[in-house]
């Protein structure tokens, strides 16, 4: 079953068009990464999904229903721009937003400590949030995010400010929420978690979405056939059935040819190596997220 569904969203500003026709489906309880160069959409299409903007035209699903004022309780949203009242101390600030979440003043407190001990910030609890350093602040905002455990969960650059330690330590949280059933929208510039994240993702560019699929399935669908040989020794003869892309030494005796299939098979290839040089590993380059995402910025979106 589909978590959320849009179905051919537009929105106009004046002379730009930030979305055109966009349809997203998201699964429940996956982490959707959503994608996109700067100035992309990502935000508007963001925005509307927690209605602070309307659609001009277009339908979202909430599961079966459709999107409504009754489901903003449902939502967690970790906006780009931080909203923290950096007068309040940390303590008042969460068991606060709790509370407008829907959340009892009993269980609002009971969460807030749960999770500001979980994030390791439980020294924090009375100090002001302008007294906090970037990352500290990030980690009241995510908790701020998630603690009335909502079932749709979006999280626009949420690793912004964090050092290596505190981003796994978020990363973690992220992969424990969906596997107690939430489903999150995950919008950011870092390919390498995405890599690490993302079940599925959709690719927003110019308004208009470009590609969308599982993580697997679009990495498949950009295979070009072009593999890497680490080999001992220059081959004897040009192989019959690939192009030579670059070699490269990559130890005192190694070196490191990637070749492209022009005929046959990967099986034939290997088969021809194996009498051409002494072959140490044969392995398939397979275009990751980043590679995937600087081919499809640069072309003209279709449609």
């Amino acid at each position: 079953m589909e978590a959320l569904t849009t179905k051919g969203i537009y929105k106009h500003y004046s002379n730009h068009t930030a979305l055109d026709d966009v349809s997203i489906s998201i699964p429940e309880q996956s982490i959707y990464g959503l994608l996109g160069p700067n100035g992309a959409g990502k935000t508007t299409l963001i925005r509307i999904i927690n209605q602070i903007i309307t659609a001009d035209q277009g339908e979202i699903f909430l599961g079966s229903e459709t999107l409504g004022p009754k489901h903003i309780g449902t939502i967690g949203y970790l906006p780009e721009e931080r909203g923290l009242y950096k007068k309040l101390k940390v303590g008042e600030q969460l068991v606060y937003f709790a509370q407008l979440r829907g959340l009892s003043k009993e269980e609002a407190f009971r969460q807030t400590g749960y999770w500001v001990d979980k994030l390791n910030i439980k020294e924090w609890w009375g100090k002001k949030v302008e007294d906090l350093s970037k990352g500290m602040a990030q980690k009241v905002q995510f908790i701020s995010t998630v603690m009335h455990k909502p079932k749709l969960i979006i999280l626009d650059e949420p690793f912004s400010g964090f050092d290596p330690v505190n981003a796994n330590l978020i990363q973690n949280e992220i992969l424990e929420l969906r596997e107690c059933g939430s489903t999150i929208i995950f919008s950011t510039h870092r390919m390498e978690t995405v890599e690490q994240l993302c079940d599925h993702i959709a690719l927003i560019h110019k308004g208009k979405k470009i590609l969308e699929g599982s993580k697997k399935s679009v990495k498949q669908g950009f295979r070009n056939n072009t593999y890497s040989v680490i080999h001992r020794g220059q081959f004897t003869e040009k192989p019959k059935h690939a192009l030579t892309v670059k070699t490269r030494q990559v130890g005192d005796e190694l070196l490191d040819t990637t070749l492209q299939i022009s005929e046959g098979s990967s099986n034939d290839l290997l088969a021809e190596l194996i009498e051409l040089t002494e072959v140490h590993r044969f392995e398939e380059q397979v275009p990751d997220m980043h590679e995937i995402f600087i081919q499809l910025v640069k072309e003209e979106p279709h449609g």
